[in-house]
């Protein structure tokens, strides 16, 4: 750490995630390594380690996540970071915390698939990601951004919106992100004092804190079973209320050129990148092409998009998979406007050129 307020750094994608983290409060990382989010564990493990701050390099993924469902729910701010391999198999723990309303983050580093698949960027967790992930009825939050900058600024929200609502929040980015260097300004440090006072639901403290009387508080039990499935029923009918609440309130997109334009991009990641590209190439050539980038995942702006696909023109949906994203953009397009898809996988990604190519190709259809 040791970087000062506003300083403009250059730093690799993982390290801005992993600086904003500290910077952000985190005080317990967990975590095994894969690629390609190395760069991450390696810069937590040497920089946030100190006086009420731990790194633990877990003997497993599954571990990870156990330690960081612990950590968190004694009031720590924890996280978590891994790939698409690893954080499958962190999906039960998840699972777990959601269940138990407990605050975390953690991030996906998303490289090809399926399988141990290839080390090269992709976007095929998009369903995963967007869809719980684990078992049960539950959601996360899930940022994606765009490049190094929104990376560390989306790494402090992230920790202020697990702390918000109480639930897991992930930071979804490629490994193009990830590896990526960029010039950067980096957030503040935010003081212990500033943080979220968690003492009213933590486990722990039972031997410190006592209640108006003088008593001494009883101990908390966290947990995600209940077996009369009346009760839980009503809890999970609770925790919906909630996630109907995050879906007014915590919407976040970025639109270019879409007033005016005869077709529109969706895209969100390294894709929305390219995207751009090929945006800035129509408007050379007098093409009104705009975009639309979702940078929560979930809750997906489908308001926003729907106003846009109100119009009746044409969407193309630009993604590193076959097709995941796309069927987002169908629900909320419906009957309103065509909706196309220009997929890659396993790693390969589109070029500006081809986005553009296929843009003209579909005005040109429809015509």
């Amino acid at each position: 750490m040791g970087k000062s307020i506003n300083q403009r750094v250059l730093m690799m994608g993982n390290e801005a995630i992993a600086e904003a983290a500290i910077r952000a409060g985190c005080t317990a990382y967990f975590g095994y390594p894969i690629t390609p989010q190395n760069e991450l564990i390696a810069y937590i493990a040497e920089h946030l380690p100190g006086p009420g701050r731990v790194f633990i390099q877990a003997e497993s993924e599954v571990a990870a996540i156990n330690m960081v469902y612990g950590a968190a729910a004694a009031g720590a701010r924890a996280m978590t970071s891994s790939s698409s391999p690893g954080i499958s198999l962190k999906q039960e723990g998840l699972s777990y915390a959601a269940g138990a309303d407990i605050p975390l983050v953690y991030v996906n580093i998303v490289r090809g698939g399926p399988g141990l698949g290839s080390i090269a960027p992709a976007q095929s967790d998009y369903f995963q990601s967007t869809r719980g992930g684990g078992h049960g009825d539950y959601h996360v939050i899930v940022l994606a951004p765009d490049g190094v900058q929104e990376a560390a600024d989306l790494t402090v929200l992230a920790f202020d919106l697990a702390d918000t609502w109480r639930m897991p929040v992930l930071i979804l980015a490629d490994g193009v992100i990830g590896q990526m260097m960029e010039a950067i300004t980096l957030p503040p440090v935010r003081s212990p004092e500033s943080l979220p006072d968690k003492t009213a639901w933590t486990v722990g403290g039972m031997n410190k804190t006592r209640t108006s009387d003088g008593s001494v508080r009883k101990a908390r039990h966290i947990t995600s079973i209940y077996l009369i499935p009346e009760e839980l029923e009503n809890i999970v009918k609770e925790r919906f209320k909630r996630y109907e609440r995050i879906k007014k309130e915590e919407v976040r997109f970025e639109t270019t050129s879409c007033d005016d334009a005869d077709l529109v991009l969706v895209a969100y990641g390294t894709a929305a990148r390219v995207s751009l590209g090929a945006v800035e190439m129509a408007q050379k050539q007098g093409k009104k092409i705009g975009l639309f980038r979702p940078i929560t995942l979930w809750p997906f702006p489908t308001e926003e998009l729907e106003k846009i696909a109100k119009r009746g023109i044409p969407l193309l949906t630009v993604e590193m998979s076959m097709g995941q994203l796309v069927e987002d953009v169908r629900l909320v397009a419906r009957d309103s406007a065509p909706v196309y898809l220009l997929p890659h996988t396993g790693g390969v990604i589109p070029t500006e050129e081809e986005v553009y190519a296929k843009a003209l190709e579909i005005l040109e259809e429809t015509k």
